[in-house]
């Protein structure tokens, strides 16, 4: 039987979190991730086996914490276009005025442009446009297209703005103008259902 880990697990994957956000994988040393969880870096490595398992954990973290619990607090199922609104809406309202940016986005970058994505943020892309396109398939005028294509089109289109509005967030873009695009883009989705 294993030992009972003796630090508040959500707190170190909290501090780690942060500091992949913040900083990137590569970037993030382990002197960094020890200041962001209070563990050493033997600790570390005990629990988590290194660097890429402590990531792994802070990723699963975010996905379960902060991706699936926004979904489930603004998107939940049966919210339709308004649901999808007000997600959208949230990022215009991170912790620290945005300044962390996405895990999902920065290690999408961070990680692109290799044959085989990586398989957390290929999860966490999924789980975005699986839910763009459940929440568009409550739209009356949507679901009557059979086959469903209007409704992945739409998803794809939904999921690249969600993203590109994250980078320009982090960018420093202006909030007011945000704001007024995710409202355009809505009301259109609506004028069309």
């Amino acid at each position: 039987m294993g030992r009972t880990r003796e630090f508040d697990e959500e707190a170190v994957l909290t501090g780690a979190m942060h500091i992949f956000r913040k900083q990137g994988y590569q970037a993030a040393s382990i002197r960094d991730l020890e200041e962001a969880t209070g563990l050493k870096g033997g600790s570390i490595y005990h629990a988590f086996g290194d660097k890429a398992g402590l990531f792994d954990a802070a990723f699963e973290h975010y996905h379960r914490t902060v991706l699936e619990g926004r979904i489930e607090r603004f998107a939940p199922p049966g919210s339709g276009l308004q649901g999808l609104r007000e997600l959208f809406l949230t990022l215009l309202h991170e912790p620290d005025d945005g300044s962390l940016g996405c895990l999902i986005t920065n290690m999408a970058v961070e990680f692109g442009g290799g044959v085989n994505p990586h398989p957390r943020v290929e999860a966490a892309l999924g789980l975005l446009r699986t839910t763009f396109r459940s929440r568009l398939t409550e739209v009356p005028t949507i679901v009557r297209d059979g086959d469903g294509a209007k409704a992945n089109r739409t998803a794809t289109r939904l999921l690249a703005f969600y993203q590109g509005l994250l980078v320009l967030i982090r960018g420093g873009d202006d909030k007011a103008g945000l704001r007024q695009a995710i409202e355009d883009e809505f009301n259109q989705l609506e004028t069309m259902s």
